[in-house]
């Protein structure tokens, strides 16, 4: 199989073509998803490989989603979202009657759309600004669409599937209100500038793949991006050890305070 020479200059090359810096990624994890889709394409070295994707456009894009496990479904970890709408927003609007949040990594758009929801009925007379980035564009032309399989659709209660949603065929097309709610734009959290002055910013099963030096970097970046007393959300599997160096404060398992 391929040498560490050739796994280098893949890395470099696959920069060049899409902006993402793999020494970002965990080598050991990276290199094992990778070198599967290898092995089904009949390919034995890592410049073998990006010579393959470089010259198939839907190859290429298959491979980005592969990194970038863009799996989401709507009010994921339903518990959590149920800590969100009961606590963590109205702790939120207590203090700022409009909310300034950003969803990272947002996908396939599921988890914006579920605060868009939330807030539609916690607030029904404001617009609250939801600001949703992911690094594919492809992606984000699908969350913009707004239409979702039954597997995306599971943990939406009948009452709201019925109030925002309407089936067309096997699908859900959300409606045009919750939709107007939410601001996608393309962002390379590794790369790209963050705006500031956020209340809530959610950043949940992004960086599983991550290494540790380029999460460190990342939560401290979102602490930089949040207001005072503002609170940042992770996935199940992604708790903070370190967050007391950050500055964070613990408020809920999984979420993250910055002090006032």
């Amino acid at each position: 199989m391929s040498n560490e020479k050739d796994w280098e200059t893949f890395k470099q090359k696959f920069n060049g073509k899409s902006g993402i810096n793999l020494n970002d990624y965990k080598p050991t994890q990276m290199q094992r998803r990778i070198t599967n889709l290898m092995t089904r394409h009949g390919v034995s070295t890592y410049s073998g490989f990006f010579d393959l994707i470089d010259g198939n456009q839907q190859l290429y894009k298959d491979f980005v989603d592969y990194l970038t496990i863009n799996v989401t479904e709507f009010f994921r970890t339903p518990e959590k979202f149920g800590e969100l709408e009961r606590q963590v927003l109205p702790d939120l609007l207590a203090k700022h009657s409009k909310l300034n949040i950003w969803s990272a990594g947002c996908s396939i758009g599921a988890e914006p759309y579920s605060l868009a929801i939330i807030l539609s009925e916690l607030t029904p007379s404001t617009r609250h600004r939801i600001l949703a980035t992911d690094l594919d564009v492809e992606i984000l032309a699908k969350a913009k669409r707004g239409i979702y399989t039954s597997n995306e659709f599971k943990n939406i209660p009948q009452p709201r599937e019925k109030k925002y949603f309407k089936q067309v065929e096997t699908n859900y097309v959300i409606s045009d209100d919750i939709k107007a709610r939410v601001e996608f734009k393309r962002h390379n959290l590794l790369l790209d500038k963050f705006e500031s002055g956020f209340d809530l910013i959610l950043c949940r099963n992004v960086v599983i793949y991550f290494t540790e030096e380029a999460k460190d970097a990342l939560y401290r970046r979102f602490f930089a991006a949040l207001k005072p007393g503002g609170i940042l959300f992770v996935g199940g599997t992604e708790a903070i050890l370190n967050f007391r160096d950050i500055g964070f404060q613990s408020y809920l398992p999984f979420f993250y305070r910055k002090p006032f």
